[in-house]
């Protein structure tokens, strides 16, 4: 049964990107969301077991988006994606319950590496 994944990144180009980047044989079934609003949207709906989520977005950022999913309970398993590589904002996330935090651009290895580190592939 394939894993519910939401890509949740303002940026069509990042979207692709984190696609292209994901392990060909990981049975996922894809959700994308352009902002933080259709991303929590996506949680509620039971999209997303998953999420793979960038910190800068329009209408309600990455940070809001951890802070909902905790608020509300939600069991998703969030993988911060983001060009922001500033101490802080790991430390950030991480207290917000994201699992682990990924510099962009993605690679590839390394989104593999995190993945089989965490038994989720």
């Amino acid at each position: 049964m394939p894993i519910p994944l939401l890509i949740c990144d303002d940026s069509n180009m990042a979207r692709k990107q984190v696609t292209r980047s994901l392990p060909a044989d990981w049975d996922v079934d894809i959700t994308y969301a352009v902002n933080g609003v259709e991303g929590i949207e996506a949680i509620r709906e039971g999209k997303a077991e998953m999420v793979f989520l960038d910190l800068t977005m329009p209408e309600m950022d990455g940070y809001e988006v951890l802070e909902l999913i905790k608020t509300e309970g939600h069991k998703a398993i969030v993988i911060v994606i983001s060009g922001d590589i500033q101490p802080e904002a790991r430390d950030r996330v991480m207290a917000l319950g994201a699992l682990e935090f990924i510099k962009k651009p993605i690679n590839k290895e390394k989104l593999a590496e995190v993945l089989h580190r965490y038994g989720l592939l």
